[in-house]
């Protein structure tokens, strides 16, 4: 690694193929490392030489393929020998390849893919643009969805099903499923062929796919995870017509969830095309093409495929994979089992990662709007790199997303750029202009322009202490002016922050405590973030290796051959199942074996990797298991779910998903963590006076936090095995440039330097003051927010249920002492404004009857809730007797009693038939926890009303109950090491801050709207499908303030769409949040500037006896559609959530319970056209809800029903300048008798247009009466009904269309 080495390619060598090359193509560089035997000499005994490269990915100017070129110049500096530019490239020095790139990802982010065609069951041609319905931020109006990757869609009329159901209270056993129709499918699971294909058809169809030029086609079909026979038959005869790349969803990830299989397959056959012409093209540039090397390509697995099996769908993460791999060998040692997160800081953004011994895995994740459902290392992307612009908004100091990019690049670059990371660490000192190679200018040689940067800085500086005066005069806190030094460091720390959210994330989403892990900082820009980012986390060990800037491609050369083989299984764990389960993983493993050893491995150098996806009995959330002693996953599982989850659930089944085998070949040798053993044996000299030593280079001015600092800059490659760096000081690499900050040492090794920290924990706290300072304003909102939000994860983690587990139908949020929000995690938009009202309303309910280790429970209208099923629970913090915060999380519950399962009844009158009801409770008193009140509370006080029952399903409501109180205490713990860090006095008073500055953005909207408008008042309505009328004037004073008036709207209905005063304060805050359109922190004072005048007793502000259960999911719908258009910014988006429950209840044969189930979901419509944004969004949940749904092949094994559709409704939204989003159209045809219900709007008065578009159409709910195959009746049921549906039945969910913006041309 030493500059100096000259040594070439021994004589001997030459021609006998002993260079081993690794390359990184990234978006911005391509770093190369070449390998190759030397003569050692007396000053340098070492018999290996390794030479880096490091260019331009895109240089056409000099070279056409990067890659190439830093093989030609590293087989140049092995063997002193010219290799031409315009001539093949002698292979015969060469031993092996190994490359990561980012040729597919770039592809997939550019949507410069191979133009493909889908083939899907009939009834689901729109299956990946509706996806999961959800939108990717609740925050923005103009909703964005990536565009889906194919070109045609060709449905196929054939239909597959399963036999029984997950859910059954009374399953058939296997053998009873035999039949007609009737095979059994590769997960054990019995299928039923409905229909099959008429292959003349499909054959036609693909025939006039081929004659419009697409040479490419995914196929992917409703249950082919397991019943392969259809897609295998597709593609049979698309290779006979003559497509020159087939997908089979079921060849490339037989997992159930058909959305992620299509995404997946659509992705492979997009980018896999493209992979192929570029690694034939590359072979080409070789004389000998890839005939006599070895050449093999990263996945995002972490593990090298053959050139000959690299596919596009395993090589999305293939570049930060091989970075993974660098520091799992590097930073981790198997005798000193520290856990190690990855930090590599590049241009544009920063990817983190964990490692423990083993590479973690995820199975299903989304790049770039495409949902891969395949292994994939879980690597999570942050945008914040070097190259991240920096803005002040709203009085907040923001990092990111934007990004300069490599041009024009950062300011300093000289082409006009914006301020970025990387001019804040050039105007502090941290990066040397002058050791910065000089690149830059009109004729590249001139070094980075310090000039400029401190120029621009000073305009920002001078722009941000002017808002600040002005925004914080009235309050008599306006801070002092920052000096352009201290605003560049304070966007550091908000940098910082930024990449230690995900981090966070990463570690204790599974279980770990982050403070007890090192950090391995790589990249080009990490190392001078290093120390900073580790202090944040409270890590003390940073190790950096000598090859940081290029470690990817350093961890491609201690790689290993990866080739996995997967099955589905859907088989429930038991004894019985254990050795069939057991022996089909041995055939697998088999087979993956015979594949290495086919690619010349021997039996020595194969390891093979046993797993069973597993998870409990009625939840989606699986577990990869390994290889347990003696077959024993069980156990394993329970161990790994206890971690991770915090809970195991002895009285449930353990199912099976899938079986997976992971075979390793190992091409090298490497033994992990030496860095350990070299520490343990290091003689350590301290360089009390660094200018002695002869790495020493000059001291420097470098600015940290109080101050600038002398600092010694001094030269790794002059460091000696054993020095110990004392902080300040900058160590400079060819490629790297490494800050060691006061309070740190850097101790050199022979591969790394080793930063440690030397402050005793209690040395970090901050010394803040309470006076507002937009740094610490903007580092404290990423906090606050970061608590909100680990809150949600723990909800997550610990919950049970569907609804909260799996379609997040959860908030958490924290509060001051007087109960106002002061963040909110982004979650449900409904829940955003009213949690506030409960807290208040406990804490004026309980006075001084609060203890400490109390927690309440709440959910009546009246006392701050939306609808019965969203249950609050809120915990006080307390110090010194007092309260100091509050933590609130608020979670849907599957059923909570009332007269119809699901605690959804379209037809309710009164509340008590909606369910329990508590206007506050201790769940826990003084630390005990209440079980006999929360019994009263959910099973025996509803069933006192006639026609109702308690909880369908007490068990699972109070485990996630529990599960909210497990994330209330996870905020008050996180408060607590807050304020040790800040101390109480700071956090208190910057919640206020923070307040204030939500507060005034929100009155710059509304000056700036009453300035448009050229008015001060604005009016608005609409009406509900009952004739209720929602009135709306809104007065906008001068001064930013305004009055919200709903005087004018209709009483109080006896029907449940009434809304409590808590849902218009959530609909309210939400609007004006979104109008707002930059980060800001969403809090009470958004609602500060406004007053809110509800009329009593009307439909906003209903008795404490009304039915509630739909002004929660239609009327808080409708609020928004009156607010957005009264401002003026869009038309009705489709005003519903279309609401869906079906059950069956509980039933009692020969003395034998059954417990019933039932199933909820939320259907989404179509996006009102908007005044900024070209047209509504197709099939997306808008407004108050962003709620998932549940995959088509979930719903069918779980539930017995049928999905024939689930497509866009076309020409359902409204035309007009940029017109409305289409509905989605839902076909369930139920296999059982049972129960449904429907809780839908706009079945009457249509989303209507804005500013002359068109409205969109109305929704529409069908129910088709079957017999003996054929629809008998046809039926209307109107927007809320209640039916009892026969085998055979179908209901058909046409959802509405949204409003159309202006006239069309």
């Amino acid at each position: 690694m030493d500059s100096a080495d000259s040594r070439l390619l021994p004589s001997s060598c030459n021609g006998k193929h002993r260079v081993r090359i690794s390359v990184d193509r990234g978006g911005t560089f391509t770093d190369c490392i070449g390998v190759f035997p030397v003569e050692p000499t007396a000053a340098d005994p070492s018999e290996e030489r390794i030479v880096v490269v490091k260019l331009l990915s895109e240089d056409p100017a000099h070279y056409p393929d990067a890659p190439r070129e830093g093989i030609r110049r590293i087989l140049e500096l092995a063997t002193g020998r010219p290799h031409p530019r315009d001539a093949p490239l002698d292979t015969s020095n060469i031993e092996s390849i190994r490359m990561g790139t980012t040729v597919a990802t770039n592809a997939l982010l550019e949507r410069k893919g191979e133009p493909c065609a889908l083939v899907v069951t009939q009834g689901f041609h729109d299956l990946l643009k509706i996806g999961n319905q959800a939108r990717p931020r609740i925050f923005d109006l103009a909703i964005a969805k990536p565009e889906v990757l194919y070109q045609r869609v060709v449905q196929v009329d054939e239909r597959v099903t399963l036999v029984g159901y997950a859910m059954d209270p009374r399953p058939a056993p296997r053998e009873s499923h035999d039949g007609d129709n009737i095979v059994v499918g590769r997960s054990g699971e019995h299928v039923r062929v409905l229909k099959t294909p008429d292959w003349a058809a499909v054959r036609q169809q693909l025939q006039q796919v081929f004659e419009s030029g697409i040479r490419s086609v995914a196929i992917c079909l409703m249950h082919a995870y397991t019943f392969a026979e259809h897609e295998e038959k597709i593609g049979q005869i698309a290779n006979e017509i003559g497509f020159t790349h087939v997908t089979l969803s079921s060849r490339l990830s037989p997992m159930i969830k058909i959305v992620p299989r299509a995404h997946s397959a659509t992705a492979d056959a997009y980018l896999t095309p493209g992979i192929r012409r570029y690694v034939d093209g590359f072979a080409k540039e070789f004389d000998a093409g890839f005939s006599d090397i070895r050449v093999d390509f990263m996945q995002s697995d972490g593990g090298l495929a053959p050139v000959e099996h690299f596919s596009g769908l395993r090589a999305i993460l293939s570049g930060p994979a091989a970075g993974v791999v660098g520091y799992s060998v590097t930073s981790f040692s198997p005798s000193q089992p520290v856990g190690v997160v990855g930090f590599d800081m590049g241009g544009t953004s920063t990817d983190v990662s964990r490692f423990g011994g083993e590479l973690e895995h995820v199975f299903e994740t989304t790049t770039a709007g495409v949902t891969i459902q395949a292994p994939q290392l879980d690597i999570n992307t942050v945008a914040a790199g070097g190259g991240s612009r920096l803005f002040f908004r709203n009085g907040l100091m923001v990092v990111g997303p934007e990004s300069a990019g490599a041009y024009p690049g950062p300011a300093c670059y000289r082409n006009g750029g914006p301020l970025c990371i990387t001019d804040a660490n050039l105007l502090l000192g941290r990066l040397r202009a002058e050791h910065f190679p000089h690149i830059f200018g009109p004729n590249e040689n001139q070094p980075l322009d310090a000039d400029t940067t401190r120029s621009l800085f000073e305009q920002m500086a001078e722009q941000i202490n002017s808002e600040m005066r002005t925004r914080h005069m009235l309050s008599g806190a306006a801070p002092r002016d920052k000096t352009a030094e201290e605003i560049a460091l304070g966007f550091l720390q908000v940098a910082n922050e930024t990449m230690c959210r995900p981090i966070r994330t990463l570690t204790e989403a599974k279980g770990h405590d982050v403070q007890k892990h090192a950090l391995a900082c790589f990249g080009g820009a990490g190392g001078q973030h290093a120390c900073a980012v580790a202090a944040n986390l409270g890590i003390r060990r940073v190790f950096v290796h000598r090859l940081a800037s290029v470690l990817s491609a350093y961890g491609l050369g201690l790689s290993e051959v990866v080739h996995e083989e997967q099955s589905p299984a859907a088989a429930t764990w038991s004894a019985e199942t254990q050795p069939p389960l057991l022996a089909r993983l041995e055939e697998l493993s088999s087979a993956g074996h015979s594949k290495l050893s086919q690619q010349g491995f021997s039996e020595s150098q194969i390891r093979v990797q046993r797993f069973l996806n597993m998870r409990y009995d009625g939840t989606d959330t699986s577990i990869m298991v390994p290889e347990a002693a003696a077959g024993d996953y069980l156990s394993r599982f329970e161990s790994m779910h206890q971690r991770e989850f915090g809970f195991v659930l002895r009285d449930r089944r353990v199912i099976v998903d899938d079986l997976r085998v992971r075979v390793v070949g190992r091409l090298a040798e490497v033994r992990a963590g030496q860095v350990y053993d070299e520490l343990e044996s290091l003689q350590c000299r301290l360089l009390d006076t660094p200018s002695t030593h002869r790495a020493f280079v000059e001291t420097v001015p470098v600015y940290f936090q109080g101050g600038s600092r002398p600092t010694a800059v001094l030269k790794l490659g002059h460091l000696e095995p054993g020095d110990v760096v004392p902080g300040p000081a900058i160590i400079l690499d060819r490629n790297n440039t490494v800050l060691v900050e006061p309070g740190w040492t850097a101790t050199v090794t022979s591969t790394q330097l080793v930063l440690d920290s030397t402050l005793a924990a209690n040395e970090g706290t901050r010394l803040v003051s309470t006076e507002v300072d937009p740094i610490h304003l903007s580092v404290l909102a990423n906090r606050f927010m970061s608590i909100a939000e680990q809150m949600g994860r723990t909800l997550e983690k610990t919950s049970v249920s569907t609804n909260i587990k799996e379609r997040l139908d959860f908030s958490c949020a924290l509060f001051d002492q007087h109960g106002n929000l002061v963040a909110n995690a982004p979650h449900i938009p409904v829940h955003l404004g009213s949690m506030s009202y409960a807290v208040k309303f406990q804490l004026e309910r309980f006075s001084d009857r609060l203890h400490e280790g109390d927690v309440i429970l709440v959910n009546h209208p009246q006392a701050g809730g939306t609808h019965l099923p969203d249950i609050t629970i809120i915990s006080p913090v307390f110090r010194d007797g007092r309260v100091i915060f509050f933590v609130a999380s608020r979670g849907h519950h599957a059923d909570i009693g009332g007269i119809s399962p699901g605690s959804m009844p379209p037809t309710s009158r009164e509340l008590f038939q909606e369910g329990a009801s508590s206007m506050g409770m201790k769940i826990v008193d003084a630390g005990e926890f209440q079980e006999s009140d929360v019994r009263r509370m959910l099973l025996e006080e509803p069933a006192q009303h006639p026609g109702c029952s308690g909880t369908r399903n007490y068990r699972d409501v109070l485990s996630d109950l529990k599960a909210q109180i497990a994330a209330n205490y996870r905020g008050i713990a996180l408060l607590g090491q807050l304020c040790a860090e800040y101390s109480l006095e700071v956090v208190q008073e910057y919640m206020a801050h923070i307040q204030r500055t939500a507060e005034a953005a929100v009155r710059a909207l509304l000056k700036e709207t009453r300035a448009k408008q050229g008015a001060s008042q604005l009016v608005g309505y609409d009406f509900m499908d009952d004739g209720s009328k929602i009135n709306l004037r809104i007065d906008i004073d001068e001064d930013g303030s305004a009055l919200f008036d709903f005087a004018g709207t209709s009483p109080e209905v006896y029907a449940n769409t009434n809304a409590p005063p808590s849902v218009t304060h959530s609909a309210i805050i939400y609007c004006l949040r979104c109008m707002v359109q930059s980060d800001l922190p969403l809090n009470q004072g958004c609602l500060a500037p406004v007053k809110v005048v509800i009329p009593e007793f009307s439909l906003l502000s209903p008795s404490p006896t009304a039915a509630v259960v739909g002004g929660n999911v239609l009327t808080s719908q409708r609020l928004c559609d009156v607010i957005l258009a009264t401002f003026g910014v869009a038309a009705a988006s489709q005003g519903c959530m279309n609401n869906l429950t079906f059950g069956i209840p509980a039933i009692e044969e020969n003395g034998v319970r059954y417990e019933g189930w039932g199933y909820y979901e939320t259907i989404a419509g179509g996006h009102g056209g908007g005044r900024d944004w070209p047209r509504g969004q197709d099939g997306v949940h808008t407004n108050m809800t962003n709620t998932k749904i549940t995959d088509p092949e979930i719903l069918e094994r779980r539930y017995p029903v049928l999905l024939h559709q689930f497509s866009l409704r076309e020409g359902s939204g409204g035309s007009g300048m940029h017109p409305g989003g289409s509905g989605c159209i839902r076909d369930i045809e139920f296999l059982e008798a049972m129960s449904v219900s429907l809780l839908t709007e706009r079945r009457a008065f249509p989303p209507p247009g804005l500013n002359g578009g068109g409205n969109g159409a109305c929704g529409l709910n069908l129910w088709k009466r079957c017999r003996s195959g054929k629809t008998a009746q046809l039926l209307n049921i109107g927007g809320k009904n209640s039916v009892f549906v026969q085998p055979g039945d179908h209901i058909v969910i046409m959802t509405p269309g949204g409003g159309g913006y202006g006239r069309s041309e």
